[in-house]
């Protein structure tokens, strides 16, 4: 008997087959987003397959005609697993165990055998590994690794938004196993082998609290006249080769995670704390790029390959701040020539293109148990600029240097680091924004875009609107990824560049690593994946930044937690039809400013082009980078949200806006 076709829908006996990733909303209704495609494909909760929410898929979709917006389609295959541990709770029943799995997105219960509940009982929190979910089974099946004290919640949580991200807790005793047996014996043979350093002073700069240090810097002067500048760089691809379990383990995370009071490494202590830190007083094997430079600034000579060195000393950021600054210390001559350099590289740069967007972080002092008793907030000063100019400088001269080379005339397959040109529907609206403050922006070329940027963002220090402009600004950027598709760096103003010089937590580095050997051995394999590749670290970085983010929001709620009822200054960072964002002055910490808590006063509209709220009655305006006064009403860290509550000025009595306007008080007022 013939099924009855759905309305709206012409089939067609061809099905096509397309890859995506599987959004499931909380709804339960799911979503295959495939690239470069406009529209989402519909998935009903009965034609997930064995897919969970964010893995990559293959959906079967009819190729007929459809009359309707939206194509529906069926998952077939699960390509890639977005995760593989979960955090739940373990159900006991007559000898049978299953794991609920917390969170919002629906997912199926997994089944686990008794004998893989690793010491759980029933009730218990747990994180647990999908194992396999088989054809014929009619539930996944996952083991126990670790029962969660329900007594420590923000551990508890650190790890739930590590997990949900997709990155696993720990490593297997397997590989702590394969990285234990490596040996950091410096051989005479692997020396040979090798530029000797050792000899040149070196050390590193990096913030107090680091405990891997990949890259140092070397200088001496040469009898030219000219300066040898080294940077040195942990030579993570000696010990992590292709093909071996700790590859794999290191590619699938692709990225170390940093949260407010842990990090989540891409390899394994050994190697990134031990092996390949560039730790004072120890010879450890580097892959360098060595510059003669002239006291102008000019580099004359480039060489590239892999060394050995023996760092003289370990300087933190503030160490280094103060000889600058006082110009006097331990090796003071050594930075500050350093920094003179770097501060003309730095200008350099900006006359070639390059956008200047200044950086602040924020960072939560902890106390033994993690938990935050203040914050700081962390401007990039001169000692993390001199580090940073020479990094650029060598992802910049080992990008350029395999841009050169060719296979049968053709560019070889390379993880680029790209940042494409900003998008004209986003830099109108921020240009058309600017303006209200009296910023003029050039839009005739990309060159002059960058240059009104930089023009803006000097003028607009100090001012009030200096934050809302700056955040506007960086929001009207292109993300940078990686892709074999070199189409230069934007922001950085430069032709050419990679990432080289994090390979103890970034994967493309070691890539990068791999690759430049093979281009100085002339033994060049040509990677077919590497588009696959480059997106997957792409696609990690993402969701480490996200990750990163709700980590630093969670830590946000527990610490404003004890100020429920207090009143603070904020700036307003963001709005939207459903209320605004306000980022406490003292704190930097956001809350939600709820619309139907403002129409207690007005109706408020929402103004795109403004980014504002707007009251219809009293033409009160809530635009992003205002200055308001707010309370504390809120604070769920389950959620990880903080609500605020405008503070009317005067306590609620006085008007709104506009002459004659009737004076309004809030119905919360007390």
């Amino acid at each position: 008997m013939d099924k009855k076709k759905k309305p709206g829908i012409k089939r067609s006996s061809q099905v096509q087959l397309l890859k995506g990733k599987l959004d499931i909303s909380r709804s339960g209704m799911g979503f295959v987003i495939v690239e470069n495609q406009d529209k989402d494909i519909l998935v009903r909760p009965n034609d997930f397959g064995k897919a969970f929410h964010g893995d990559i898929v293959r959906v079967q979709v009819a190729t007929g005609v459809s009359s309707t917006k939206r194509s529906e389609g069926k998952v077939v295959e699960v390509v890639e697993r977005k995760q593989t541990m979960f955090v739940g709770n373990v159900k006991i029943t007559k000898n049978i165990a299953f794991f609920e799995i917390s969170g919002d997105k629906p997912i199926p219960d997994f089944y686990i055998p008794i004998e893989k509940l690793n010491g759980a009982v029933d009730g218990d929190k747990v994180i647990a590994r999908f194992v396999k979910w088989d054809k014929d089974d009619r539930k996944p099946q996952a083991e126990v690794q670790s029962v969660i004290k329900s007594s420590d919640e923000s551990d508890m949580a650190m790890k739930e938004i590590l997990i949900e991200a997709g990155f696993p807790i720990g490593f297997e005793e397997q590989l702590i196993k394969e990285a234990e047996e490596f040996s950091g014996k410096i051989t005479r043979e692997e020396t040979s082998k090798r530029k000797d350093c050792r000899d040149i002073l070196t050390f590193t700069i990096d913030p107090v609290d680091a405990k891997d240090f990949d890259d140092a810097i070397s200088i001496r002067n040469l009898d030219n006249g000219n300066y040898e500048i080294g940077v040195h760089i942990a030579d993570v691809s000696h010990f992590v080769k292709p093909g071996t379990l700790m590859d794999k383990v290191a590619y699938e995370r692709a990225t170390s995670v940093y949260l407010p009071d842990r990090v989540n490494p891409m390899l394994p202590e050994k190697i990134s704390n031990e092996l390949c830190s560039l730790r004072p007083n120890e010879d450890k094997y580097t892959f360098s790029v060595i510059f003669q430079i002239t006291n102008r600034g000019e580099i004359k000579h480039t060489w590239i390959g892999r060394t050995i060195i023996h760092s003289n000393h370990r300087f933190s950021y503030e160490e280094v701040q103060q000889i600058i600054e006082t110009k006097d210390g331990l090796q003071f001559k050594a930075i500050l020539l350093l920094n003179n350099l770097a501060q003309q590289f730095r200008a350099k740069r900006f006359e070639n293109g390059a956008i200047n967007f200044s950086s602040t972080e924020v960072k939560f002092q902890l106390d033994e148990n993690a938990k935050p008793i203040g914050i700081v907030i962390k401007e990039s000063k001169e000692a993390h600029k001199l580090i940073e100019e020479f990094m650029l400088l060598a992802n910049k001269a080992v990008a350029e240097y395999v841009s050169k080379i060719k296979i049968n005339k053709e560019p070889i397959p390379f993880p680029y680091r790209i940042h494409a040109t900003p998008d004209d529907e986003k830099i109108k609206p921020f240009a058309a924004f600017a303006r209200k403050f009296g910023y003029q922006f050039d839009m005739h070329d990309e060159k002059q875009v960058a240059s009104s940027f930089n023009n803006l963002l000097r003028d607009v220090h100090g001012k009030p609107e200096q934050h809302v402009l700056e955040q506007l600004g960086i929001r009207t950027m292109a993300k940078a990824v990686y892709t074999p598709e070199n189409i230069g760096h934007y922001g950085l103003g430069f032709e050419n560049y990679c990432h080289f010089t994090s390979p103890i937590r970034r994967y493309p580095d070691v890539m990068v690593h791999r690759i430049l050997q093979e281009c100085l051995d002339k033994n060049l394999k040509v990677d077919k994946k590497m588009g696959e590749r480059c997106k997957h670290c792409s696609d990690k970085e993402r969701s480490a930044m996200e990750a990163e983010r709700a980590g630093n929001k969670y830590k946000q709620v527990e610490y404003m937690k004890q100020f429920l009822g207090d009143e603070f200054e904020g700036i307003i960072s963001g709005v939207a039809a459903f209320g605004f964002w306000v980022e406490t002055v003292d704190h930097k910490c956001e809350g939600l400013v709820s619309v139907k808590d403002l129409n207690t006063y007005d109706d408020f509209q929402h103004d795109e082009a403004d980014y504002a709220l707007v009251g219809m009655r009293t033409k009160k305006k809530f635009r992003m980078g205002d200055k308001i006064r707010i309370k504390v009403v809120a604070a769920n860290l389950t959620k990880r949200q903080l609500d605020y509550e405008w503070v009317v000025e005067g306590g609620g009595g006085e008007s709104l806006g506009g002459g004659g306007v009737k004076k309004l008080k809030s119905k919360k007022s007390k």
